[in-house]
């Protein structure tokens, strides 16, 4: 099984050369320190900034600097900083080609939980609809299943919804599988070792698998 970081760098491997990218708050933030050599892409931030580098060294952080999940962070040289008007501005004019998000659950038609626990507090949705609501694609960063062992790829998800139809490529511990348009999960890659029959155990969502799944490729 993957861990966080192994998530993040299979995600890096989607980004293109000359991509403008959201990260989200979670393993999403590990990307930046992941982008494949010889690839130029913008990483935007809503809180305000386009530019954003990978994680400061420890005694190097700006307390000035943070993504939107209030970590330190580096710029890259002519990164821009702005307030969050222009910020959503960028994400509503469909400026973002790439949205990389955490998710909480996500159903086989493509919907995302992602913002909220019935019971538990929070400040509320954030960024998280605006970005769903406008991205050109999204991939989610997510464990495969929650603590108590049960899947997050359902059939219908239980938590509030933060979009609906909008996931087209998911990222696990376990595997990486693209959302079909007509519902359900094609299962793209497993994670090294981890056997089909152990993603379709770990996945409630209606799940398609070739006989013939190749182990995901870290360069």
């Amino acid at each position: 099984m993957l861990d966080k970081d192994g998530i993040a760098k299979r995600i890096a491997r989607e980004i293109k050369d000359g991509f403008y990218v959201n990260l989200g708050i979670g393993i999403p933030t590990l990307v930046a320190n992941y982008i494949p050599a010889g690839i130029n892409v913008e990483l935007q931030s809503e809180n305000g900034l386009l530019g954003m580098g990978p994680f400061p060294f420890e005694g190097e952080e700006d307390a000035d600097l943070i993504n939107a999940g209030k970590q330190t962070i580096t710029t890259l040289p002519g990164s821009s900083i702005f307030d969050s008007a222009l910020s959503f501005g960028m994400i509503r004019s469909q400026k973002i080609d790439l949205t990389i998000l955490g998710a909480m659950e996500v159903s086989e038609n493509g919907d995302i939980a992602n913002w909220k626990i019935p019971g538990k507090m929070v400040k509320g949705m954030g960024g998280a609809m605006d970005l769903v609501a406008s991205a050109k694609n999204i991939i989610v960063a997510m464990q495969h299943v929650n603590k108590a062992g049960e899947s997050k790829l359902l059939p219908k998800c239980t938590l509030p919804l933060t979009g609906v139809n909008c996931i087209k490529k998911i990222v696990t511990e376990l595997a990486v599988l693209d959302v079909l348009p007509g519902g359900g999960f094609k299962l793209i890659e497993r994670a090294p070792g981890v056997s089909v029959d152990y993603i379709r155990q770990a996945t409630t969502g209606k799940l398609f698998a070739d006989d013939d799944v190749p182990e995901m490729i870290f360069d």
